[in-house]
């Protein structure tokens, strides 16, 4: 008798699919592999990182790097995603996205939302961003292999990793100025969200970095936490009242704990 192959992939499930979002949502840097133009050869190196309304990576980077050269040459790269934390560092999830890149025309609306969204993940960027040597390119995944930790491994498909929903079209004109409205006068709510539906412990000053149809992203210095929508929003106009219903809840569980 033929003894049965044994499989380490898992069946893509709705669990291995929010993880991957949120490694890829939360990553501020990745090894970024290109081939390279001169040998063949495979080459990695290190970026940081944004995402886009749907959820592509979006990077930064100089014409001057060898990186660029080789996405210019052939647009096919991949894209390790994940921080290793205490003890082992395999033991922690990590994702390797597959991906075809874009160069983006700075003067068109694809490019204005990447380095708007890229500044608000890196502030600090503002001072070479616009040089002319610089470019953003979106990383558009075209799959990728998810490693949860030990014995939990899958193979995720473009689908499980682009949230394509309607209401992100509406979000490319409104999100800024939502950002900035609530991170200038509800820094109270913001920091509501943090603690509640991300598990913040601390008391440092939380802001808001991106909003897309699925989700919230925050930050306080170099971390990045994301929150997920009870469901994605079916329009735009939607945000408003989500909004105030998550700063209800939170701040509803705040006095129940402290009462």
């Amino acid at each position: 008798m033929t003894e049965k192959k044994f499989d380490p992939i898992r069946e893509t499930d709705a669990a291995s699919i929010r993880l991957a979002s949120t490694l890829i949502r939360t990553a501020r840097f990745g090894a970024l592999a290109v081939l390279d133009p001169k040998t063949g050869a495979p080459s990695a190196s290190r970026v940081a990182t944004a995402t886009d309304l749907d959820g592509t990576p979006l990077i930064l980077v100089s014409a001057l790097s060898g990186h660029t050269a080789g996405l210019m040459a052939d647009p096919r790269c991949s894209l390790l995603l994940g921080e290793p934390g205490k003890g082992d560092p395999l033991a922690h999830p990590r994702i390797t996205l597959s991906c075809r890149a874009e160069k983006l025309d700075r003067n068109a609306p694809e490019g204005t939302r990447a380095r708007r969204r890229y500044l608000n993940r890196h502030p600090k960027a503002k001072l070479y961003a616009d040089f002319g040597d610089f470019s953003f390119f979106r990383l558009a995944p075209q799959g990728a292999s998810l490693n949860g930790g030990f014995a939990r491994a899958y193979v995720l498909a473009r689908a499980d990793l682009v949230a394509d929903h309607s209401a992100n079209a509406a979000l490319a004109d409104t999100e800024q100025g939502a950002i900035d409205h609530m991170n200038a006068d509800h820094g109270d709510a913001v920091a509501a969200y943090a603690r509640h539906f991300a598990g913040v412990k601390d008391r440092r000053a939380w802001l808001l970095t991106g909003i897309d149809a699925e989700g919230l992203d925050i930050a306080a210095g170099d971390e990045s936490r994301r929150i997920f929508f009870a469901s994605p929003l079916a329009d735009a106009a939607d945000l408003r009242g989500v909004l105030v219903d998550m700063a209800k809840t939170a701040r509803n569980h705040d006095a129940s704990t402290t009462s």
